[in-house]
């Protein structure tokens, strides 16, 4: 455990942080909000930190929070296994992506949806726990601004919806051809209308789960076992150097790119990072601001550091 004096209350970084990250950021053409806090002691570093965002696949936080309390307190086995059917899969990655039946428990359903964000494993997870917990997790946590809309299968079936299309081939042949005010205008990229939640939330859901205040303590470490295992790491992760360790959970969607987690320094060191990148294009492979979003959470941290 570290030990070192408490900061005032309410401290809040320098100026000399947020125009080093406003500086990150408009290098890359986006608009983010950005909130970074020690674990530890509450100090952080915002930038729009309150702003209501679509978060997409970083709900998959708090579905993978809820099964591994449901496990831990017995009301399920995380060993149970479940079937998945051609009409189950939602395309993607992991089972998303099989081309027969597969069968999987729950515990590696959660492992599906946390370290390739795959949206079938998350789907079936979220059938599991029950949809409508999800909302009172939120509340219990206090998340007030936390805005919980199905799950990714709602998702999809909002998006065909909206483009006026039969099924997933249709939306494919559809969607290339939309104007970008058409694709703008479609409702998952509303926070109203859609899950959605703010960067200073998404921390605070981090912290208290790395600190065990999230539920059962093995289930928190859960989380944070299953977060460390994510295979993407050209976010938050690329902006920091060997030997410091960062667990974390994406969301992408066109124009948008999302990420959440939390950077561990040997020193102990812990802090929550949430960066919400916005795009003027639509393009989702933007390797830039990808590396743009790791320079500034740790230029945060290293404010929070003093380095």
């Amino acid at each position: 455990m570290r030990h070192r004096a408490a900061p005032a209350s309410g401290y809040r970084a320098g100026m000399a942080a947020g125009e080093r990250i406003a500086e990150i950021f408009g290098r890359a053409g986006v608009t983010a909000s950005l909130h970074v806090v020690d674990v530890d002691d509450g100090r952080e570093v915002a930038v729009r930190a309150d702003e209501q965002t679509v978060i997409a696949s970083v709900f998959k936080i708090l579905l993978v929070l809820e099964f591994a309390r449901q496990a831990s307190a017995g009301q399920l086995d995380p060993a149970e296994r479940i079937l998945v059917r051609a009409a189950d899969r939602l395309g993607g990655w992991g089972v998303a992506g099989c081309s027969d039946d597969a069968e999987v428990s729950l515990r590696d359903l959660a492992y599906f949806a946390m370290s390739v964000s795959d949206n079938t494993a998350a789907d079936l997870l979220l059938r599991r726990v029950g949809a409508d917990v999800l909302p009172m997790l939120a509340a219990e946590l206090d998340l007030p601004r936390t805005r919980i809309v199905g799950g990714p299968r709602q998702l999809v079936e909002t998006m065909l919806a909206d483009v006026g299309a039969r099924d997933a081939a249709e939306f494919a042949r559809i969607f290339p051809t939309l104007s970008e005010q058409r694709v703008r205008a479609m409702r998952v990229f509303d926070p109203g209308h859609t899950t959605s939640s703010t960067a200073r939330e998404m921390t605070r859901l981090l912290g208290l789960v790395w600190r065990d205040e999230a539920g059962p303590a093995p289930a928190c470490a859960m989380v944070r076992e299953l977060m460390s295992r994510q295979l993407f790491w050209t976010r938050l992760a690329s902006g920091f150097p060997p030997g410091v360790h960062v667990a974390a959970k994406t969301g992408t969607l066109p124009g948008l790119h999302l990420e959440a987690g939390v950077a561990e320094y040997p020193d102990g060191g812990r802090y929550a990072m949430a960066v919400f990148a916005r795009t003027d294009r639509l393009n989702a492979r933007r390797i830039d601001v990808d590396l743009a979003m790791g320079e500034a959470a740790r230029a945060a941290v290293e404010e929070l550091r003093g380095t």
